[in-house]
């Protein structure tokens, strides 16, 4: 009787380890494919998906090997990349660890918040509308999304970057530095990054415009007489004469000390440079001609170095 029960029982087995994987059935996956999981989906519902997309053999097949041999862990949304070297178990382990594509956004340094807005929204992967983000709150850098993910959402993380950043930061803060509040740093990095595109001259003209602050002259920014006309965007042509006398609280060409606010959203590397300026006995800098500036400490000397720099700018033909 014993012999008869073994003999049952592996009979069993063997029939179960015949039928049961043509009852799983398997993954066609003939080429990498990106599959979406919507927000709220059944497992059910999935691996109908998964059938509809040919991309396995049967829905109920596996949902069978899922309730037999899965972890039972529930799946996630989003969008996932299936390869074509993953069997049924790793389709589902991928659902169930949410490893979703990630896709990329930059932010450049010195992109005013118009520029920002205008980049999200024609991102069409992202989702929902969203107003222009405050001047100066969203930090320059790389973020990642995931397709379906709502503008609102992308914008407060990078505003949450900038704070954590800005909070960071104005911790180690210098003596030397000549903003009293976190916001007046951002307000004046703004302008150093707008004023040079050259990382190693930051802090130098952080440290004329810092000069500049501590006795009360005109900072004389020309990005900040462009800044309520354009929002920040390149201006196009000559600043007019109007322009810069227009004594609206963004002009520093009209009146004393730092704008009413900033006049993009500046980088880590120009927040750093207002923190801790470079010390210096310079109050004037212009253009040299390859892309940074030459600095001085007496207008006389400011003035030659301007009368240098119209002479380059005649020879390449800009003015006459």
């Amino acid at each position: 009787m014993r012999r008869f029960l073994l003999a049952v029982v592996s009979a069993a087995i063997l029939g179960a380890i015949i039928f049961l994987p043509s009852r799983l059935g398997f993954a066609t996956i003939e080429e990498d494919t990106a599959f979406i999981v919507p927000s709220g989906s059944s497992l059910t519902a999935v691996a109908q998906k998964l059938e509809t997309e040919g991309l396995i053999s049967s829905a109920d097949g596996f949902l069978l090997r899922a309730r037999l041999l899965g972890p039972g862990d529930p799946i996630q949304a989003g969008e996932f990349q299936l390869t074509s070297d993953m069997d049924q178990g790793d389709i589902l382990r991928s659902f169930q660890s949410g490893d979703v594509i990630r896709r990329f956004v930059t932010i450049p340094e010195g992109m005013p918040s118009i520029m920002v807005h205008e980049r999200l929204m024609a991102e069409e992967l992202l989702t929902g509308d969203v107003s222009v983000p405050p001047e100066g709150t969203i930090l320059p850098q790389t973020y990642d999304f995931e397709r379906g993910e709502e503008r609102a959402a992308l914008v407060a993380r990078m505003q949450k970057s900038m704070g954590e950043t800005l909070e960071e930061l104005w911790g180690k803060r210098s003596e030397t530095t000549a903003v009293k509040t976190p916001r007046e740093a951002i307000i004046l990095a703004s302008i150093v990054e707008k004023e040079t595109s050259k990382p190693e001259e930051l802090r130098m003209v952080a440290g004329v415009l810092s000069n500049r602050l501590r006795i009360g002259m005109q900072l004389g920014a020309d990005a900040t007489t462009i800044y309520p006309i354009t929002k920040g965007k390149p201006l196009g042509r000559r600043i007019r004469v109007s322009e810069l006398r227009d004594p609206n609280p963004y002009n520093t060409r009209a009146i004393s000390g730092l704008p009413v606010g900033p006049i993009t959203n500046p980088g880590r590397q120009s927040i750093e440079a207002v923190l801790d300026p470079a010390e210096t006995d310079a109050f004037f800098y212009v253009a040299d001609g390859t892309g940074g500036h030459v600095f001085a400490k007496t207008l006389d000397e400011h003035n030659a170095n301007v009368a240098k720099w119209r002479q380059i700018r005649r020879d390449r033909g800009e003015i006459e």
